[in-house]
């Protein structure tokens, strides 16, 4: 019996303290934290949200009566599939890529309010319903070539909705535009009929240029022409015309009709 209360006693004496030790390590465990770079941390003691945020870096808490949330803070990047409908009724599909952050000092409030999941019960509803707004005042066609517009009017208007929750709007990014296959053929044939146009206005002003390049040819020409008649009548003095007329005179007088229709021969008469 005296054997046994030894064993006991001396068994206590090492269980205790290991007890002790490992209770130790749990409570103080439990009565730090350690918020990261970039986050901030939510403190909620007994499931009351406290005012105000941690830092990062080490800090003090109640243990087993306070625990702390940690909110990122940094640029948070969101991929968004939705779908809305432009001016002219035609289904767009849109892929966004929506940068976002939490604003540090008020991640108490989005957490008690919102919860750890503002992302989804905010966020991607917000940005569908900005996106519906802003197709709805442009066409399909003119969705396409107004990219840059309708990313600055979604960046504008999910921080006009958001900004004063805490969340911020620094980016938006239109991944891909998709419509209905109806639409894509009608582009497709509009821009064909459109090359076809635009090349038949190409052949007309080159046909129209070749004309008005050979009429001017003909007219310079004809001016070139007309200035040499001129300048020949001009030089042609009566001596130099006798001059020519004796040049080309083969020695011979010429003959003329006379009456009852008789040739005279002037050279001959004269020789008699």
């Amino acid at each position: 019996m005296e054997t046994n209360n030894l064993n006991k006693i001396k068994w206590k004496r090492i269980i205790i303290p290991i007890v002790v030790v490992i209770a130790a390590a749990i409570i103080g465990s439990q009565s730090f934290t350690i918020v990261q770079p970039g986050h901030t941390g939510v403190v909620v003691t007994l499931g009351k949200v406290q005012n105000g945020v941690l830092q990062e870096g080490l800090h003090l808490k109640a243990p087993f009566i306070q625990t702390v949330e940690k909110i990122d803070n940094r640029i948070q990047k969101l991929e968004v599939n939705t779908e809305a409908f432009s001016k002219d009724l035609q289904s767009v599909k849109t892929v966004l890529a929506i940068n976002y952050r939490v604003d540090s000092n008020k991640s108490y409030s989005i957490y008690k309010n919102i919860g750890a999941d503002y992302e989804n019960v905010l966020v991607v509803p917000a940005v569908n319903e900005v996106l519906k707004a802003i197709t709805a005042e442009y066409t399909a066609e003119q969705s396409v070539t107004n990219r840059k517009l309708i990313s600055d009017g979604l960046v504008k208007g999910l921080n006009d909705k958001l900004n004063e929750i805490g969340l911020y709007i620094t980016d938006v990014n239109i991944i891909d535009f998709d419509f209905s296959e109806a639409f894509i053929t009608a582009i497709e044939e509009k821009q064909v009929a459109q090359q076809k146009l635009l090349k038949a206005e190409t052949e007309k002003k080159t046909a129209i240029t070749n004309a008005e390049a050979e009429a001017e040819a003909v007219k310079i020409k004809a001016d070139a022409e007309a200035k040499a008649n001129e300048t020949i009548s001009k030089s042609l003095t009566d001596k130099i015309i006798e001059n020519k007329k004796i040049e080309k005179w083969n020695g011979k007088m010429p003959q003329v009709t006379g009456n009852g229709g008789s040739i005279i021969d002037i050279g001959n008469v004269t020789e008699n």
